[in-house]
């Protein structure tokens, strides 16, 4: 793709003195746009992979595809996490073939070279046939992926060596991680199950979806009609929170919301025993951190963006969602629940109910989206005539709400600069 191209319409408009801030839907279905996309951006971030609790004890072991790469994440013999590329140096095989379990050391069905939890070379059929120090060649094992490092149990590749260490790299969403992993004093753990599911549009689309609080209230409108009828009348909050940008194209959307939180906001449709169960966890949460900090672990949910494609919806639920694209109208959606480790069955109960109800493939919010999403993609057909998409609500603001479109924003503009660090696309548009 020559930037040039996008010379007379460019990719990202923005004119700070109108609060004008544009995306060209060209972004959205241009082939040459997704091309660049894997090389500018998935090759060149951190991407995640998987949560330890996935991996209890040496030997455990998942398949995952990771921006388009086999990836085998396993614990070695000692416990320690490991990320390898899913390809024997042989022949070039997926050594592991199954997409979860535990073994001792993976063995490649083909021509049966069998590597140890560490993915060295420990054998392989007519040895007699190789030079002595053959095993002990580099190129004679797994390949471990160029970057792995995690954060709080979030383990991340990254397919570019002089990517900076993960922790600088999570800027301001470090803060948010540690709210979130701060439910637990025991941990979190990724229950048992996936959901996996596509949706007929482009992936952007759903990092847009994911910190946009402003279709909620219209979307979503069964779902809050349902929630006032069992828990008393309640009303939504529209509005309610703030939206921030967390730096390097990530961010957040926090407030407070009308459902309940099993870590630990009541509703009156959980009854006299879940008032008892939601009041014992919050006074531990304000044993270990105070009452501020035990208010904004509880009282406030957030949905929590990492650059370019990981969402973590800690709302009613929390939920580890990744996707990535296929084709610029297709993407493949993967989602997990995270919860506390050793939580009691109500709260486990309680936990997977709002999951599902809302944000399982056939809850509440999931489908509504997916429509929405997918009517999105179709009315793209018009871009030649009908351009831009505007993103532009809060940019008046000073402290835009979670509502306004900060969050969206910050995502556009770190995708700009990698997709066109040549000019960074920031001029300014001659007409709104």
């Amino acid at each position: 793709m020559n930037p040039a191209a996008y010379a007379n319409r460019p990719a990202v408009l923005i004119d700070q003195d109108k609060h004008v801030f544009k995306v060209a839907r060209r972004n959205f279905i241009d082939p040459d746009i997704l091309s660049m996309e894997k090389e500018r951006i998935f090759e060149r971030n951190w991407i995640y992979l998987g949560h330890g609790s996935e991996l209890k004890k040496p030997g455990d072991f998942v398949t995952r595809s990771v921006a388009g790469r086999s990836i085998l994440f396993t614990r070695d013999a000692n416990g320690t996490p490991v990320a390898l590329l899913n390809t024997c140096p042989h022949r070039g095989m997926q050594v592991c073939r199954e997409r979860k379990g535990s073994a001792k050391s993976f063995q490649c069905f083909y021509h049966g070279w069998i590597f140890g939890l560490d993915g060295k070379l420990r054998s392989q059929p007519g040895e007699d046939s190789y030079d002595a120090d053959f095993k002990n060649r580099e190129s004679s094992h797994l390949t471990p992926v160029p970057r792995f490092e995690g954060y709080r149990d979030f383990y991340f590749v990254c397919f570019d060596r002089n990517i900076q260490p993960l922790v600088d790299y999570l800027a301001g969403a470090k803060d948010f991680l540690d709210v979130i992993c701060d439910q637990s004093e025991e941990g979190m753990s990724i229950v048992k199950g996936t959901h996996e599911y596509s949706v007929r549009a482009n992936w952007k689309l759903l990092t847009e979806n994911s910190i946009d609080g402003y279709h909620a209230s219209t979307t979503h409108a069964s779902y809050f009609d349902i929630l006032m009828q069992s828990n008393g009348g309640v009303n939504f909050r529209s509005g309610a929170g703030r939206g921030y940008d967390l730096g390097n194209g990530h961010a957040v959307i926090e407030g407070q919301a009308p459902w309940g939180r099993p870590v630990a906001d009541w509703i009156p449709a959980w009854g006299e025993e879940g008032k008892k169960e939601i009041d014992r966890i919050y006074a531990r949460l304000v044993d270990r951190f105070g009452e501020e900090r035990a208010f904004r672990i509880a009282k406030m949910g957030r949905n929590l963006f990492i650059y370019p494609n990981l969402i973590i919806n800690d709302i009613m639920a929390v939920v580890v969602r990744t996707y990535y694209p296929t084709a610029p109208d297709y993407m493949l959606v993967n989602s997990w629940a995270l919860g506390p480790l050793n939580e009691t069955a109500w709260s486990r109960k309680y936990r997977l109910n709002n999951f599902l109800e809302f944000l399982g493939p056939g809850g509440f919010a999931t489908p509504d989206d997916a429509e929405a999403l997918e009517h999105c993609q179709r009315g793209f057909s018009n871009y030649e005539d009908a351009p831009y998409s505007d993103i532009s609500k809060g940019m008046n603001k000073e402290k835009p709400s979670a509502s306004d479109e900060l969050q969206m924003r910050a995502f556009w503009a770190q995708w700009n600069k990698q997709m066109f660090p040549e000019s960074a696309q920031t001029a300014k548009i001659k007409a709104a």
